[in-house]
């Protein structure tokens, strides 16, 4: 058996630094959404720089909907079945640190444990939900979501690891002002990296944010929305991070749905199986090789 491996301490923080150097050299990086080993697989396979560990994506994939169902132990078992699966840093979406400010401590410490190389906590109130809803969507007070990010960051063990903190003002409706307080306000508390959120059919409100942004941090930014804004544009605004969130699971849904109508409309699968991967696809994907070698 020759498997490889990338685990513990070492690799967390060989990752992390590789985010940290991308976000230093002002290379724009590029993250794909997923939910298990097989989806962040195929995202480092498509070239992607980092995996997101996506909370939509995780919750779906348990046939549940993003509103603060499922704990921090699935979540966790989700990013940890990525982060084994690649060799690119996995961020995870932790929603709010799953609940108060000795939750988001612990949710560092164990998603850290687990070797995830960043970690994005966002301002809303627990349980949270998903930012897409019209309803419910409520922030916490800055002042005391600065709190939450302090006590995560004093839980951190490895000055590599990524502390990303969230803001859904623009989600909220709560305009330009109050996301640019609340990042600043995040900054000061110890977040290495801000994530602006916005729902908007285009990219006005964080294009806005970015001319008044004064780069003290880096940004991430999630485009599910505002799907015509390129990598390009994203990187000539000075953005750092573009995250493809959910589209991976999307077109996945799309797809399986296709598949299986027709094989319910013809009664079997002869006209699906040129479409569709290969079972020699799945065994490379799953590592055949690194785990049967030249016993297979």
């Amino acid at each position: 058996m020759t498997i490889a491996t990338a685990h513990g301490a070492t690799a967390t923080a060989s990752r992390a630094f590789a985010l940290r150097e991308a976000f230093e050299d002002k290379r724009l990086i590029k993250v794909a959404g997923g939910h298990d080993g097989m989806s962040a697989r195929l995202a480092e396979e498509a070239g992607f720089n980092a995996v997101w560990a996506s909370g939509l994506e995780i919750s779906a994939a348990h046939g549940l909907p993003d509103v603060s169902l499922l704990g921090m132990s699935e979540y966790l078992a989700g990013a940890a079945a990525m982060h084994n699966a690649v060799s690119v840093p996995v961020v995870a979406d932790c929603d709010t640190g799953f609940g108060g400010n000795l939750n988001a401590a612990f949710t560092m410490m164990r998603y850290e444990a687990a070797g995830i190389a960043g970690v994005c906590i966002e301002d809303k109130i627990f349980p949270k939900r998903n930012s897409f809803l019209e309803a419910g969507q409520e922030l916490l007070d800055a002042d005391e979501f600065g709190r939450k990010l302090e006590a995560a960051k004093s839980a951190q063990t490895l000055s590599e690891t990524v502390l990303i903190a969230r803001t859904e003002a623009f989600i909220c409706g709560l305009g330009l002002d109050e996301a640019l307080r609340r990042c600043h306000s995040y900054v000061d508390a110890g977040a290495d990296a801000v994530l602006v959120h916005s729902k908007k059919a285009d990219s006005s409100e964080i294009v806005s944010f970015m001319k008044e942004w004064d780069h003290r941090a880096p940004v991430v930014v999630v485009p599910t929305t505002y799907s015509r804004f390129s990598a390009d544009e994203a990187k000539a605004a000075g953005i750092s991070m573009v995250i493809y969130a959910n589209q991976g699971m999307r077109s996945m849904v799309k797809a399986v749905r296709d598949t299986w109508a027709t094989v319910i409309a013809d009664g079997s699968t002869v006209a699906v199986e040129p479409h569709i991967a290969t079972v020699k696809d799945i065994f490379a994907l799953s590592g055949i090789d690194q785990w049967l070698g030249e016993d297979r």
